[in-house]
């Protein structure tokens, strides 16, 4: 007897695993860290906090969260001969080719060992540093040293600008990456946990994540987001510009996500971020944009419920704090390290090697034929 099997393209709806950190209500249009719905979150923690609740399931105390700062705060400055791999590197490579040699290299030179707590620290408190070395370097200046009273927000930028950071812009950029730190099996935390699955290390599995994060359809859409406001322009070409785009059979960037059938509720959060800290007149151009777009693809595609995702504000609140715009994936990995280690470890410790499996559809019982036959 053949056994049919269901095909599920890009896995969807497969259950993979079970995972206590993230749960996404796509059609309430929930996102919960470990139980805090993430209003709640945004509104009330640091990231530093969110970081710890992720590795350890728990809020800190304060005495935790003392504690895990300064270990962040003793992890943020690399090593020389980082600095010198980074100098070498060409100053038009992608930024997220840097962060992925980097965190590759960081790994080189240490023993396979099962990943564990002070690797997801380490990572974590590196990336925003790696990501001000690059982005100065090719300006023309001089890296900046992280400074020990300021947090993981704070100090990414003032390591990119040289400049103390004003309270609005670091409270913008550390509600950013709450709202970022972790969204269940997503394609770049799949990756890290099949990664993890082998017993392979944490620079390993992170270096793969990041691979899985440039991909345009994953986390490489904040920077198009931007670029279609500024092509749009004014209010008044969105419809026209919009319906142009999906005629000629092209995707509307910022709109539309796997899992949500309402507004993603990260969006909606960085919306309200963004009305105070963006360009009055940009926020604005924003805001119109979203409405005719979600009622655009409303009528060209009735059968599917497509709202703005996390990546459309998120372009607006980053280029707001005044982050280069091919900088902006790369800050998307200073955040969600802390989810993909978080997922890491928790594979890790309860471990079954990751191994699914394709439905054959080439053909069956050919016959090699000699080489002066064919």
């Amino acid at each position: 007897m053949t056994i049919t099997k269901t095909v599920a393209k890009g896995l969807e709806g497969v259950i993979v695993g079970d995972s206590s950190i993230c749960l996404i209500d796509g059609n309430e249009g929930r996102l919960i860290y470990r139980g805090y719905d993430i209003h709640d979150v945004a509104a009330n923690l640091t990231f530093e906090e969110v970081a710890y609740l992720l590795w350890y399931g728990d809020l800190p105390t304060r005495t935790q969260l003392s504690d895990l700062k300064k270990r962040l705060r003793e992890e943020r400055p690399i090593p020389g001969n980082l600095k010198a791999l980074i100098r070498s590197l060409p100053l038009s490579s992608n930024t997220l080719d840097v962060l992925r040699t980097t965190i590759s290299a960081l790994g080189t030179g240490t023993p396979l060992k099962k990943p564990d707590i002070s690797d997801a620290i380490s990572i974590t408190a590196k990336i925003p540093t790696i990501n001000a070395t690059f982005d100065r370097l090719r300006r023309g200046k001089e890296p900046m040293d992280p400074r020990p009273e300021l947090g993981h927000a704070a100090n990414y930028i003032y390591m990119l600008t040289g400049k103390e950071p004003d309270s609005i812009k670091t409270d913008a950029l550390n509600k950013y990456f709450i709202l970022l730190a972790d969204h269940g099996m997503n394609s770049s935390t799949f990756t890290a946990r099949i990664v993890a699955s082998t017993w392979s290390d944490m620079y390993s599995a992170v270096t793969a994540a990041i691979g899985a994060l440039k991909g345009p359809l994953h986390g490489g859409a904040p920077a198009p987001v931007l670029q279609m406001l500024k092509d749009i322009g004014s209010p008044d070409r969105a419809e026209a510009w919009m319906r142009d785009e999906l005629k000629a059979g092209r995707r509307l960037m910022g709109f539309g996500h796997r899992l949500y059938r309402t507004t993603d509720p990260r969006a909606e959060i960085l919306r309200e971020i963004a009305s105070t800290t963006a360009d009055k007149k940009f926020f604005e151009l924003a805001r119109q944009v979203e409405e005719t777009g979600i009622r655009v693809l409303q009528e060209d595609k009735p059968d599917r419920k497509l709202y703005t995702n996390v990546e459309f504000y998120s372009a607006v609140v980053m280029d707001s704090v005044g982050l280069p715009t091919d900088l902006f994936t790369a800050t998307f990995a200073a955040s969600r390290t802390a989810g993909w280690s978080a997922n890491v470890l928790e594979q890790v410790a309860n471990n079954r090697l990751i191994r699914p499996e394709t439905e054959y559809t080439g053909p069956r019982d050919r016959k090699v034929v000699p080489i002066d036959k064919r």
